[in-house]
């Protein structure tokens, strides 16, 4: 059989997540994510080395930008063929690609306006790397598909999405082939979930295989033992309290906002927290916590329960759903503590950046961390010490408390992954590590060979690999 897999995202890094499938003279895509590392997001605006009108169809895992945030430069290329992912992520992605549009726009309008104010002339024009209206073209595209249904995808290929745990929506894709009475099945993890998690159901696993293409976020290092999310995060509202500041989280407007939302209500309804203002800026996670609540099908047992009940895992007493930009605004203006969700997780732009602006410098108030922080961006910097450092074109003092809870990862940890794929029983003839640091890939790959013996490959980024 004549299949061959190109890796051209999320390769030795974890965001831009793109393979190229090609089987015969099919190809398709496995995701087509934007890069969010400062030291590749020019790779945002490569072409495609393959014509966009030569690809059959995209499959898309998750909703999350790294895996669908470079879709409108495709389209904008000239791909019309379908998009084929849940009916929750492609809901989310809609909400998700008009945000990142809008950011887009803001952000290129921005660095226009500040290069004026200080005379600057840059090299090349400051424009977005595309606008909502081209983001709109791509809204078409997706075509909705159940969860454990197989759906053909073109003659030969045919896809069924499962069960990820990542994030609503999320799917691990099971990709049948089949040719003059051969067949070949590939298993795309996109993110791998964790198992007894708040509001989501467990991963999907599998029996067999013959190709594994899986993420390797989290494939150097184990998660520290469960960390206690409730006592930690009270701990943090708590301490700001008491110190007279605000409590600073950013937060990916995809899950993290929602179980963030749902374990404080939690605290508030156990007294173990006071009732505070608590505002939610970001319009985006807004939208998809009003999808979370239309999707009661996805979530798990204890989530259905207070949905059928009547009551909201999300609403509490003070919460505030902010849209507007003036609105965000006038937070910073507020005399007392408060909490402030706001995206992006990374504090890569959005509205979290001009609350780090007015509170950055301030010994009384607190940065949480609750989410991955990739190499090279803001939050990886902050993480990591640094102490001064650049938002919104000036340099600000790291004088506020930092604080990280680990239990919030939506990511499975090394031996969680090991779990996973070696639930297959018989060894696959080949699996493919992506997604992961440069050393927590390679580190997997290593791990997971000692302990199965079986054929494991980290390709290097553009690596073409011809299947067997």
């Amino acid at each position: 059989m004549d299949i061959q897999l190109t890796f051209f995202g999320a390769v030795q890094n974890v965001t831009g997540s793109k393979t190229l499938l090609e089987f015969g003279d099919k190809k398709i895509i496995i995701d087509y994510g934007l890069y969010q590392e400062r030291a590749v997001k020019d790779r945002n605006w490569d072409p495609f080395p393959v014509l966009a009108h030569e690809i059959d169809a995209i499959l898309l895992t998750h909703a999350h930008l790294d895996h669908c945030g470079l879709l409108p430069r495709l389209v904008l290329a000239g791909y019309s063929g379908p998009i084929f992912t849940t009916s929750a992520s492609a809901e989310i992605a809609k909400i998700v690609l008009l945000d990142s549009a809008h950011m887009h726009e803001e952000d290129a309008a921005y660095k226009v306006k500040r290069h004026r104010r200080e005379g600057r002339r840059p090299r090349h024009p400051v424009i977005p790397l595309y606008t909502t209206e081209q983001a709109e073209k791509v809204l078409p595209l997706f075509k909705p598909v159940a969860y454990a249904e197989p759906v053909k995808v073109t003659d030969g290929v045919e896809v069924v999405y499962h069960d990820a745990g990542h994030i609503l929506g999320s799917a691990m894709l099971e990709v049948r082939l089949s040719q003059g009475g051969e067949s070949r099945t590939l298993i795309f993890s996109g993110d791998i979930g964790r198992e007894n998690r708040p509001i989501l159901r467990d991963p999907s696993v599998f029996e067999e295989a013959d190709y594994v293409v899986m993420e390797s976020t989290y494939g150097d290092r184990v998660h520290p033992e469960e960390d206690d999310v409730e006592t930690m995060l009270a701990d943090a509202v708590n301490s700001t309290i008491r110190a007279g500041g605000n409590l600073l989280i950013p937060v990916f407007a995809v899950e993290r906002s929602q179980e963030v939302l749902y374990h404080l209500g939690e605290l508030q309804r156990a007294k173990r927290i006071p009732k505070l203002m608590t505002f939610l800026d970001s319009p985006m996670a807004v939208r998809v916590t009003k999808v979370f609540r239309e999707h009661p099908e996805m979530v798990d047992k204890e989530m259905k329960k207070l949905v059928d009940a009547g009551k909201s895992p999300f609403d509490m007493p003070g919460l505030k759903l902010v849209r507007t930009v003036d609105t965000s605004k006038s937070i910073n203006h507020i005399r007392g503590s408060a909490i402030i969700l706001a995206g992006s997780g990374m504090c890569t732009g959005g509205r979290i950046k001009h609350h780090l602006v007015h509170n950055i410098h301030r010994p009384e108030s607190m940065l949480l961390f609750v989410g991955y922080q990739a190499p090279g961006t803001l939050g990886r910097l902050i993480i990591d010490g640094r102490k001064e450092v650049r938002i919104l074109g000036r340099s600000h003092d790291v004088r506020c408390n930092i604080k990280r809870i680990h239990g919030f990862s939506a990511h499975a940890d090394r031996d969680e992954m090991l779990a996973w794929v070696t639930h297959l029983k018989s060894p696959p003839r080949h699996v493919f590590i992506n997604h992961g640091e440069e050393s927590s890939a390679k580190a997997f790959g290593r791990y997971l060979q000692d302990k199965t013996g079986w054929k494991v490959t980290v390709p290097e980024y553009t690596d073409s690999i011809i299947l067997e």
